[in-house]
């Protein structure tokens, strides 16, 4: 079993920054790909951004790009997530997903190809 744990969230003016974070306990942190998904108030949960085992992929959607950055650190178990120049329109519940892969450089982009959440973490962006 993997847990991740996310923090780092709060609220934050619209041009802002955040940096969220996810711990994952439970299995070596180099073997699982990890991604970053967001919900807002009434609508689906939709990918962020996600990065490989080893760091040297990644992916973002398109809304995200230029703005927001993922990284790892395979030392302290835990993923980033950058957040600059932030928008209202970024406000939602931001859920970190970890999963286990023999492949380097995978990057699912779709929720169900994750196999554990974290509960999420609240990112609020006023205007």
């Amino acid at each position: 079993q993997v847990q991740p744990v996310e923090s780092g969230g709060g609220l934050v003016q619209a041009g802002g920054s955040l940096r969220l974070s996810c711990a994952a306990s439970g299995r070596t942190f180099s073997s699982l790909t990890m991604g970053w998904f967001r919900q807002a108030p009434g609508k689906e949960r939709e990918f962020v951004a996600a990065i490989s085992r080893s760091g040297g992929n990644t992916d973002y959607t398109d809304s995200v790009k230029g703005r927001f950055t993922i990284s790892r650190d395979n030392a302290r178990n835990t993923v980033y997530l950058q957040m600059n120049s932030l928008k209202p329109e970024d406000t939602a519940v931001y859920y970190c997903a970890a999963k286990q892969t023999a492949l380097l450089f995978l990057v699912p982009t779709t929720q169900n190809r994750y196999d554990y959440w974290g509960q999420g973490t609240q990112v609020t962006v006023s205007s």
